[in-house]
């Protein structure tokens, strides 16, 4: 059974390490996540519940150590510096300049949210996890989710397009 799990770990790497950036906000401290977040399941496999989805029982496990980092920076008051992906080779440059700016606004607007919109937006907008599948990964009802869904989305599109025309501004000004 655990060599079983580890594979089913080994699978979900790539949406865990997209649940990761969302998080995170950027690769570097997304991938930290990750590794500690595989870590602490690799040391506890004898919690895993046979018969439960694998894929929640990993998200429940990355967003309580996120939170605990959450804990930790607030304590030590560490700034968290968002870093954006290496250019691909070969692809249009202008085009990958507005996506990075577009996405460093979106991750800066997400760092913005509270922690709990932050999540859901990350579990069910970037993950595509049903509205019931994010309650029971939270272990809260249904409606709490709608709602911070709610809120977390508008907040998110407000604090994006101002930071776009923000950029915007600043750019005819030049």
């Amino acid at each position: 059974m655990t060599e079983e799990v580890r594979r089913g770990i080994i699978e979900l790497l790539p949406r865990l390490r997209r649940f990761a950036y969302a998080l995170t906000g950027g690769p570097d401290k997304g991938d930290d996540l990750v590794q500690e977040g595989c870590a602490r399941a690799l040391a506890h496999l004898d919690q895993y519940q046979p018969g439960t989805r694998l894929d929640s029982w990993m998200y429940k496990i990355m967003r309580n150590v996120w939170l605990d980092q959450q804990r930790a920076s607030a304590v030590r008051d560490l700034v968290i510096d968002l870093e954006l992906v290496p250019e691909p080779a070969g692809e249009d440059g202008r085009r990958i300049v507005e996506s990075r700016l577009t996405l460093k606004q979106v991750l800066g607007a997400m760092s913005k949210l509270p922690q709990e919109q932050r999540v859901l937006i990350a579990l069910v907008c970037f993950e595509g996890l049903s509205y019931q599948e994010a309650a029971a990964i939270l272990e809260i009802p249904i409606g709490t989710v709608t709602s911070r869904l709610a809120r977390g989305r508008r907040a998110l599109y407000t604090l994006a397009v101002d930071g776009l025309n923000t950029l915007e501004s600043e750019k005819c000004r030049s």
